[in-house]
């Protein structure tokens, strides 16, 4: 039993570590400021509450396990609304999300200059 739920654990932070690398490079990769929104939100949801998960089964049913629990709660409650009010302060500011009709147009003009170039 005790092989058992230490690969779940491990399992389950090591999930957790592969969702907060791939979070971690969607910040610094993506574009405009609401999709790198999106991939704090992947951190926060699945990176956070797998590593909380397993260090749960790690500490097993005790005080501590409590604790990570309510840090757990406190992710899932509060990271939704920050990103809101981020999302709103952001409209509010007349940053727009960038459209995939805009996208295309920036690829074009990215081609057309590359094309003078040569």
């Amino acid at each position: 039993m005790t092989f058992a739920l230490d690969l779940a654990s491990w399992v389950c932070i090591l999930l957790g570590s592969f969702f907060v690398v791939v979070g971690a490079v969607g910040l610094v990769r993506m574009p405009e400021v609401f999709t790198r929104m999106h991939a704090a939100s992947v951190i926060d949801t699945l990176g956070v509450g797998f590593l909380v998960l397993g260090m749960a089964l790690q500490a097993g049913l005790s005080l501590i396990t409590l604790k990570l629990l309510f840090l757990l709660a406190l992710f899932v409650f509060t990271g939704p609304v920050v990103t809101h009010a981020l999302a709103q302060a952001c409209l509010q500011d007349g940053i727009a999300p960038m459209l995939d009709a805009d996208r295309r147009a920036d690829r074009a003009a990215a081609e057309q200059t590359e094309g003078r170039r040569s």
